[in-house]
């Protein structure tokens, strides 16, 4: 089981929303809406999938790397877990 089991539901109610963002910028392009409002709404998808990563990481940290603590697989997985936030962040 993935440990984002138990927010599965959440995250793809949160990507369905996104994807209908994207749809709806997809027509305000071929609209040609004014490009403030168009990038305002680019602004608005950026920071709703940054929400689905943090829930995601969240998850991770607290299901993942908690359950390889005071393994051997422990180091493997706290290099993991920062190479994740590293490319998460960039």
């Amino acid at each position: 089981m993935n440990s984002y089991h138990d927010d599965k539901e959440d995250l793809l109610r949160r990507l369905k929303k996104i994807e209908g963002q994207i749809k709806g910028i997809q027509k305000m392009i071929e609209k040609d809406t004014y490009c403030v409002d168009v990038l305002i709404q680019v602004a608005a998808v950026r920071s709703a999938i940054n929400s689905v990563g943090k829930i995601l990481l969240k998850s991770h940290t607290l299901g993942c790397v908690k359950d390889a603590i005071n393994t051997e697989k422990q180091d493997d997985m706290i290099d993991e877990l920062v190479d994740t936030f590293m490319k998460f962040m960039k």
